[in-house]
């Protein structure tokens, strides 16, 4: 069992390190918004006992990650369980976004890396923007999708380093929560 810290406010959990925690559905909305404006992610890899993370060129089918790889790398991946992370800045190119525009996000997704038939996904593909592309298509089941909004929240933000918030903004919801 994985133990949680973090302080509630108004349904937004603030972790340890004053980080936002993310629900599901937001870590979606931003892992298809990362792959819509053309970021790139990081996969993360075990080598030889040793981890190994490369950027990667995604996209986004379902709820699962997308990319494309070489045969060696193929080889590598299929089958075994693999990380991919994009980081963002919230709220770019989205106008109903709130007032915290600048506050950067983290999405990790953990799953298994399986191959697919590049025709299954029609033009839903990414286009790896390096000098010489894999045509090999993986797809990274999302089993484990995580996420934060990294930044004070708005909440800590309207509050003085040494007030803590008011209680009815907190709930603990059977984790322990931290006031600092």
């Amino acid at each position: 069992m994985v133990s949680f810290e973090g302080v509630h406010h108004w349904n937004m959990w603030i972790d340890e390190r004053g980080s936002e925690v993310l629900d599901l559905a937001e870590c979606r909305r931003l892992l298809a918004l990362g792959a819509a404006e053309g970021c790139h992610g990081h996969l993360g890899i075990s080598n030889a006992g040793a981890p190994v993370v490369q950027p990667a060129d995604y996209a986004v089918h379902g709820h699962d990650v997308v990319i494309c790889v070489g045969d060696a790398l193929c080889a590598r991946l299929e089958g075994h369980l693999v990380a991919f992370q994009v980081d963002g800045v919230a709220g770019t190119g989205i106008a109903d976004r709130d007032s915290d525009t600048s506050r950067r996000w983290s999405v990790l997704v953990r799953g298994l890396a399986v191959e697919e038939d590049s025709a299954s996904f029609g033009s839903n593909v990414p286009t790896p923007q390096v000098a010489e592309p894999g045509q090999r298509v993986m797809r990274i089941r999302a089993d484990m999708v995580t996420g934060r909004r990294l930044g004070p929240s708005l909440r800590r933000a309207q509050t003085t380093p040494c007030s803590p918030p008011d209680s009815t903004n907190v709930a603990t919801d059977g984790r322990s929560a931290h006031i600092r």
